[in-house]
């Protein structure tokens, strides 16, 4: 069965990031939106990646424009918005689809490694996932789940 350092993913520039790059960090992958009632969460992650990562933690962000075409731009648009309005230094990835037969394969497997509320499926935008040193899915937290609220079980990790 593959893990999560088995996936590679776009980054917004559009070059192929082979996910083993962060082997032995713990990861919060996030699916986000520009333009959902979550995207102040932006600031919250940023946080964590500021003063998380130099102990070995990175937020992974994934742009969907599933849920109620929250997340319309382009690549270059999304980059834009991220840096100039939440200073975004985390990696942030190639807008995907987290749902359906076109759900990127790293969704596919964290779905089915903790299901939610609506089982595999991810029911908006702002899921998180957490993902140990070892590249185990640990946790799955609700759009609702602030990244503040998750701290703790991220540091208990690191």
């Amino acid at each position: 069965m593959p893990g999560v350092y088995d996936f590679t993913a776009q980054s917004l520039a559009g070059e192929e990031v082979p996910l083993q790059r962060f082997e032995g960090q713990v990861l919060v992958i996030v699916n986000t939106a520009s333009a959902c009632g979550f995207t102040p969460q932006y600031r919250g992650l940023e946080q964590l990646q500021r003063e998380l990562s130099p102990r070995g933690f990175s937020v992974l962000g994934f742009p969907c424009n599933q849920f109620g075409g929250q997340e319309p731009g382009d690549a270059k648009q999304i980059g834009e918005f991220c840096e100039t309005k939440y200073d975004v230094t985390f990696p942030m990835f190639a807008k995907i689809d987290v749902n359906g037969s076109q759900a990127h394969p790293l969704f596919n497997y964290l779905k089915n490694a903790k299901s939610g509320l609506l089982g595999s499926s991810i029911k908006w935008n702002f899921t998180k996932f957490l993902v140990d040193r070892s590249g185990r899915v640990v946790g799955r937290y609700a759009p609702t789940a602030t990244p503040e609220g998750i701290r703790k079980e991220i540091e208990a990790l690191l």
